[in-house]
């Protein structure tokens, strides 16, 4: 049997340029090895107040990026985290096994209370929890996870723990990070020393893959380099540059050695004009894609249907065992 491999984004911010490198080009070549679920966290989208019309827009915009960027809704399991309601049912049931004394220890809760200190929720508390019904809901054996995450599946290994010390063993895989090969890391544009990110708040930073292309022209001709003038690979001395040649080297499928000859005596913006072209070239088909899409929100909403419809049949499963074993009557 093939392993199951699944992944969640929150619907916050639009999918970006580095998103796409990162991994989301790797998931189309997962599926043909993999039994892979994809979801949109909507639910976790809540620690954080959202305008109720525009996470309703956004959740269809996001599905609409998944498919322009390729996720097969045939091969993968694509569905909305709401509209499974077990995720929340087992959230409760591990809410109530999970000591506090592990939820105080997430960095996450604590960095994020910081950037929001008028809005510390207890849903941005438990967040893990939910996380770990995510998971476990679906008998995963892989979930891919950045550093930012890693902290949440260890918490969610050690929940399979405490329900193995009290209830036996049986109804929960214990999960495992997905180490496979994932693409390259693509820093913030005019910030290089941290990652590109969906959720910043300097629109200048990323590139989002919906962008407007005069706007993504803009961002790279605007990107921040150093002082000099060779155009030379070097992340330590020369940071954005290095993470601009980062980019044109995966899309061109160029090393960057190649760049390096192909740009001697060349200004920086020769590079940039041309990584933006490229960049453009890229992401066209994809942009033209979910244009298309989001003119028929009914076929993404069937869509959506099927999806979830093909996940619950799973997560009944595992909610029933879950029960069952708790001693709380299920129902369907």
């Amino acid at each position: 049997m093939k392993k199951t491999i699944l992944s969640g984004s929150t619907v916050t911010g639009d999918l970006t340029l580095g998103n796409y490198i990162g991994a989301i080009n790797n998931w189309t070549k997962l599926q043909d090895d993999y039994d892979c679920l994809y979801f949109l966290a909507n639910l976790h989208a809540l620690t954080v107040f959202q305008d109720p019309k525009v996470l309703e827009d956004r959740t269809f915009s996001f599905f609409a990026q998944y498919l322009a960027l390729g996720l097969d809704p045939k091969k993968n399991i694509i569905f909305v985290q709401s509209h499974v309601h077990e995720h929340t049912e087992l959230s409760w049931i591990l809410a109530c096994l999970t000591p506090m004394g592990y939820l105080n220890r997430m960095t996450q809760f604590k960095d994020k209370s910081e950037k929001h200190p008028k809005n510390i929720n207890s849903g941005l508390y438990t967040y893990p929890v939910l996380m770990a019904a995510d998971i476990l809901l679906y008998q995963a054996d892989l979930v891919p996870v950045g550093e930012d995450q890693r902290q949440h599946l260890e918490l969610t290994r050690d929940i399979v723990g405490f329900w193995q010390n009290r209830y036996g063993e049986g109804v929960f895989k214990m999960p495992e990070a997905y180490v496979g090969k994932m693409g390259a890391r693509v820093m913030s544009l005019q910030e290089p020393d941290k990652k590109m990110s969906k959720s910043d708040e300097n629109d200048k930073n990323f590139i989002s893959i919906i962008d407007d292309f005069k706007k993504i022209e803009k961002k790279i001709k605007g990107a921040a380099t150093d002082s000099g003038t060779e155009i030379k690979y070097d992340p330590e001395n020369k940071a954005g540059l290095s993470n601009l040649m980062t980019i044109y080297s995966v899309l061109s499928g160029k090393t960057t050695d190649q760049l390096e000859k192909e740009y001697e005596g060349k200004m920086y913006g020769h590079l940039k004009v041309d990584l933006a072209d490229l960049v453009v070239s890229t992401l066209r088909p994809v942009r033209e894609k979910y244009d298309d899409l989001m003119k028929n929100k009914d076929y993404l909403d069937q869509l959506m249907k099927e999806g979830a419809d093909r996940a619950a049949v799973r997560a009944q499963k595992t909610l029933e065992n879950v029960y069952k074993n708790v001693g709380i009557l299920y129902r369907r």
